[in-house]
């Protein structure tokens, strides 16, 4: 439907409120106990945002204040739907979802990494996606064990 036979503003303001969707991951759903309340408490929040953006009375600025709620709301609840709750590792002999792993690189780094799900995953905080290449290789492997990634050399060196 055209723009000219909505109650809109502009053309610019229904682009505001037609947000495309979030991307959803291809991957399964994995989480961590700590990463599906995340997910729990994400979707509470948009929902939360989304009613008191219901609120206001001006109809061109209520639906471009919901929209970003919305489409959130529509991620989080799919997010939640399709989690994959996965029980944090029995032992930690081999590099697995929901454990930690500290690995040394060539040019003498030395990182530390929680395997988590996708949406819990933060580099800078300490924690990295199983989907990501490095999570890839060093899953299953053992303290000693060594993969190479981009021509550089990684050893693991700790597994908690």
């Amino acid at each position: 439907m055209s723009v000219a036979f909505m109650k809109e503003e502009s053309a610019e303001t229904a682009a505001e409120t037609l947000l495309p969707d979030r991307p959803i991951s291809a991957e399964p759903n994995l989480v961590t106990e700590s990463g599906l309340k995340a997910l729990e408490r994400a979707l509470q929040a948009a929902q939360a945002a989304y009613a008191t953006a219901n609120a206001i009375e001006d109809v061109n600025e209520k639906r471009r204040q919901t929209a970003a709620p919305l489409r959130d709301i529509r991620y989080f609840s799919e997010r939640v739907r399709t989690a994959q709750l996965v029980p944090p590792p029995a032992a930690t002999d081999i590099v697995s979802f929901g454990g930690t792993v500290t690995f040394a690189r060539e040019d003498g780094r030395v990182q530390t990494y929680r395997i988590v799900g996708e949406d819990e995953a933060d580099p800078k905080a300490g924690s990295i996606s199983f989907a990501a290449p490095v999570a890839r290789l060093l899953m299953g492997k053992a303290v000693g064990d060594v993969v190479s990634l981009g021509g550089q050399d990684l050893e693991v060196i700790a597994i908690g």
